[in-house]
């Protein structure tokens, strides 16, 4: 057991402990998408107003550049052999990185809410508790297994996959045996609003990955490839996210009265009664079981990185991991028992709101990483306020805000809507906005700072923390 259970939090991974191969990331992020979550937000693209003919495509153009994004950011994981997010030190400073932490924690809880709601549905059918205890059944296994750690999430993954993978071809079949393919995409009709919503729900949905996708490559050898990793991570997001989005989208433009608001009933419903109904409640849960460690583990990493960036703590004792662990779980549950009854709706404004806040993050880290720091970081200044990255980066940290403030105008929620919506249509392309302008403002606050770039003199470290300042991660 001593084996299976994870060891490290946010300490660098040693290179002696570094095994796999990056078509590990293909395998973890297809079974990842391949639930029921990612279902309900491809039918929102139509639920909203598109058709289903320009909905996929929509989906399909979100799902590539916010995949792209996202895949991006899990190629610094061989390299650095660090969590994602404490990269962000980096460009915030080792204090200031715990303005986009806390952003980033209530993105973990609220997908763990998310997708709690649709798995309890699921869980309590299969075991005939009812939705509630269903919920928090689900979410104290989620924790179990979140607290065993890195290689249970990849095996996990590897087994959902497959397993979800075959279900998915057989509620296709299911659904086109109801519902004629032809009549569902003959709908050509364009509505630029519409279409760029069901683009932004599908970038929205990879972009929302970047804070955590090199949590899972970063133990992979350091002399893993970095355009493998990219692409095994984007083809495996990419495809499991689409396919399951292409079906929410049909079944939503074939029926939705039956589907929205209904989904997990809509497709054991489709797929059958008795044990085959029973398989499909287990395969819901698997599905989200999946993301939800994910969220779980994420979430603990990034509370972890924010309290040890004033503790100038670096490593975590197995009580304090069950402990954090624990406190996402409770969060979590209250928010999806808080909000079970208006799901659809509140989902949607989720995505939308956490992409205005996540694209600057990406942003700002991608291009401090692969333009301005050249791949290479100072590993233990990571842990120094008084180190190379100092405590508060306040240029990173301005720029961050003026990347979410310029946004505003573009933005369009249900509480918000921004005054230049209307005139495009009420097109909203504030995600867009979120990417290009603080790229460009921290390309051209940083490229001068040489002092935060670490030198590539020094060999890239072995052992993690016992790396010399100035080393490549």
């Amino acid at each position: 057991m001593a084996g299976v259970v994870e060891r490290r939090s946010i300490d660098v991974v040693p290179d002696d402990e570094r095994h796999g191969s990056a078509v590990s990331q293909f395998t973890l992020w297809l079974g990842a998408n391949l639930q029921v979550t990612a279902v309900v937000t491809g039918a929102l693209a139509v639920v909203f107003g598109a058709n289903a003919f320009w909905s996929l495509i929509g989906l399909l153009l979100g799902n590539l550049a916010g995949g792209a994004v996202m895949a991006l950011h899990s190629a610094q994981g061989p390299r650095l052999g660090l969590p994602q997010m404490i990269t962000s030190r980096a460009q915030f400073g080792v204090r200031g990185a715990v303005v986009p932490l806390a952003l980033v924690i209530v993105m973990y809880i609220g997908f763990f809410a998310s997708g709690s709601v649709l798995a309890g549905q699921a869980v309590g059918e299969l075991t005939h508790l009812g939705e509630t205890p269903g919920i928090v059944v689900f979410a104290a296994v989620t924790a179990l297994a979140a607290a065993v750690g890195y290689r249970l999430i990849h095996t996990l993954g590897k087994i959902a996959g497959l397993v979800c993978a075959l279900t998915f071809v057989y509620l296709g079949i299911r659904l086109l045996q109801r519902a004629d393919l032809g009549t569902l995409l003959a709908d050509h009709r364009f509505a630029l609003p519409a279409f760029l919503l069901a683009v932004s729900l599908s970038a929205s949905w990879q972009l929302a990955f970047g804070p955590y996708v090199a949590d899972y490559s970063r133990y992979l050898p350091r002399h893993t490839s970095a355009r493998a990793t990219f692409w095994w991570t984007l083809s495996g997001s990419v495809l499991g996210s689409q396919w399951s989005m292409t079906f929410g989208a049909l079944a939503a433009a074939a029926a939705p009265a039956a589907f929205v608001g209904h989904e997990v009933g809509y497709l054991v419903g489709l797929g059958g009664t008795g044990l085959i109904a029973s398989f499909l409640y287990f395969v819901i849960a698997l599905g989200k079981l999946t993301i939800n460690i994910l969220n779980t583990y994420g979430g603990f990493m990034s509370l972890v990185t924010s309290v040890s960036g004033f503790r100038g703590q670096k490593t975590l004792s197995p009580r304090g991991r069950s402990a954090y662990i624990a406190g996402i779980m409770l969060a979590g549950t209250a928010v999806a028992l808080l909000g079970k009854d208006s799901f659809l709706t509140s989902f949607k404004d989720f995505l939308l709101f956490l992409l205005t806040f996540f694209t600057p993050w990406s942003a700002i880290n991608l291009v401090d990483y692969y333009l301005i720091s050249k791949e290479r970081y100072d590993v233990p200044a990571l842990s120094d306020p008084a180190g190379r990255y100092g405590a508060w980066n306040v240029k990173a940290l301005a720029v961050y805000a003026l990347g979410v403030l310029a946004q505003l105008p573009f933005l369009a929620t249900a509480f918000y809507t921004g005054p230049l919506v209307g005139p495009l249509g009420g097109a909203d392309v504030s995600w867009l906005v979120g990417l290009a302008v603080p790229a460009v403002l921290y390309w051209l606050t940083a490229r001068r700072d040489t002092a935060r770039v670490a030198q590539p003199a020094v060999p890239a470290a072995e052992h993690g923390a016992n790396a010399p300042a100035g080393s490549g991660g």
